[in-house]
């Protein structure tokens, strides 16, 4: 793997899961910092959708993802790169969504925002 790139979705193995499960998960750390560092942070994707203030839905297909998902924001974690398929599942999230992203981690966080 080259390296991972932020905003693309990847399969991993989060540490912890039940079962060992295999899952996708969306790169939210800067390119420079996957670039030079042995881990990434991301946030895990579900495919059991349930509304969260602290959930991103995405749309069938967006970021490769085969059905609606969402984005479990409050789980922000940091994973080593080896962990992570070395081929993202498809192309980008868009800037809006990504925006999205971001500002439910901030609020997972309980960080305020104008």
């Amino acid at each position: 793997m080259e390296h991972p790139q932020r905003g693309f979705v990847y399969w991993t193995r989060i540490p912890d899961e039940p079962g060992g499960k295999q899952r996708p998960a969306l790169v939210v750390s800067a390119d420079v910092r996957n670039r030079l560092a042995n881990d990434c942070i991301v946030c895990p994707i579900s495919s059991h959708v349930r509304p969260a203030p602290t959930h991103v839905v995405l749309r069938e297909r967006e970021g490769g993802l085969p059905q609606r998902s969402v984005i479990k924001c409050e789980q922000v974690t940091t994973l080593m790169k080896s962990r992570l398929a070395s081929v993202p599942l498809g192309g980008p999230l868009s800037t809006s969504r990504i925006r999205e992203v971001e500002v439910a981690i901030l609020r997972a966080l309980e960080i305020l925002v104008a």
